[in-house]
């Protein structure tokens, strides 16, 4: 037990962690349903993978920029490392987190809820279970909510890749076809390499809201060496499953009724329409709702530890555990009622209206400010 919890602390708090805290908040509904992998790539067809590639490197490179602005300046939440990026300007990102963190809460209620409808229960009530989950966990704090994570991590690739396998194996000859055709006609409209590329762009600048939620776990990283390979890490588990789904959505490609654009959920049509059985989508609905979970409870958890940074500065003591479950019901009441909008909605809209201010005031300073600021950083303990 020993040697293990000094791994847990140690080499896996400083690589990996980080990245396990990215993807789980990441992936949730988007990539627990496919919803978002369609919508922001998979729907281009055989060029869907450029704006996978996109994502790739994006997700990479804004993870060791801001593990290493945090690390050089000791800030691990948002409101203090943004302040070293956009300086005055850092309460546009109190909005924009606060908004894309309810937004994200709501696609998660919505998927869950679609999700019991499916299988013959109320709508409302999935969307009821995930809002009550979330709100114990963050009850708990965040030793409970790290490990609830990383169990989810082992869950979620163990079954991204039984499903992808299933899918392949019954379904892999359409592959072939929409690469050899050059095969983009889900997508209404002309598509390019500038396209895809733009496209990625996006998806990584909506979603980019998920580096500030894992910060808190940042405080163990000491060398620049442990933020580089934690970004790249970070990238591998936060694309793999992309790419996964992505490939999965090919073999049914052309097929509107299960990868198409009214669909809420393709990951569920596409197990439906390999005969998967009562076992296999029992399977998914719990890797599923465990990685909705975990998204809605980072979100939440961010919000937290935003009202706990603010109340420290000022000198007061952080939030009573009454009060964080005050903030946690008004936050969950609000992604609740948001929620009943639906899935797609949500992710072709609102999703997209967002991504273009967190590129003006997250990923445009990060890159710029941030990275000069990195460049001339003098650490002469490394």
């Amino acid at each position: 037990m020993g040697k293990l919890k000094k791994f847990y602390e140690g080499t896996y708090a400083r690589y990996i962690l980080p990245g396990v805290l990215l993807q789980s908040v990441l992936i949730g509904g988007g990539y627990a349903t496919g919803r978002e992998i369609y919508s922001y790539g998979a729907k281009f067809g055989a060029y869907g993978w450029i704006s996978g590639l996109t994502i790739g490197i994006g997700f990479g490179l804004f993870a060791f920029l801001t593990f290493e602005i945090c690390r050089i300046y000791k800030v691990y939440d948002y409101k203090n490392y943004i302040k070293k990026v956009i300086g005055p300007l850092w309460p546009v990102m109190d909005v924009l987190t606060v908004l894309i963190a309810i937004m994200l809460i709501a696609v998660m209620a919505a998927a869950t809820g679609s999700i019991f409808e499916q299988v013959g229960l109320p709508n409302i009530l999935g969307s009821v279970v995930i809002v009550l989950l979330c709100g114990l966990l963050n009850f708990k704090g965040s030793v409970i909510i790290e490990k609830f994570e990383t169990i989810g991590t082992i869950l979620l690739y163990g079954g991204y890749i039984l499903f992808t396998i299933l899918v392949l194996v019954n379904k892999g000859g359409n592959i072939s076809k929409v690469f050899a055709n050059m095969d983009t006609s889900a997508y209404d409209g002309r598509v390019t390499i500038g396209l895809c590329i733009w496209t990625g762009i996006l998806y990584v600048a909506y979603n980019i809201n998920a580096i500030p939620m894992g910060m808190f776990s940042l405080t163990r990283q000491k060398k620049r060496k442990e933020t580089v390979v934690s970004g790249i890490i970070a990238s591998l588990l936060m694309t793999i499953p992309w790419f996964l789904s992505y490939f999965a959505m090919m073999c049914f490609y052309g097929d509107t009724t299960i990868v198409g654009a009214d669909v809420a959920t393709p990951w569920m049509e596409m197990i439906k329409a390999i005969h998967g059985g009562v076992a296999l989508m029992v399977l998914f609905s719990v890797v599923m709702g465990w990685t909705l979970v975990e998204t809605a409870t980072g979100c939440i958890h961010m919000i937290i530890d935003r009202f706990d940074v603010a109340l420290e500065e000022k000198g007061h003591e952080r939030l009573t555990d009454s009060k964080r479950g005050l903030v946690t019901v008004i936050t969950l009441i609000a992604a609740l009622i948001l929620s009943r909008i639906g899935v797609v909605t949500l992710i072709e809209k609102g999703y997209s209206v967002l991504s273009y201010g967190f590129i003006l005031f997250y990923l445009l300073p990060t890159l710029l400010i941030g990275g000069y600021k990195i460049i001339k950083y003098k650490n002469r303990g490394e």
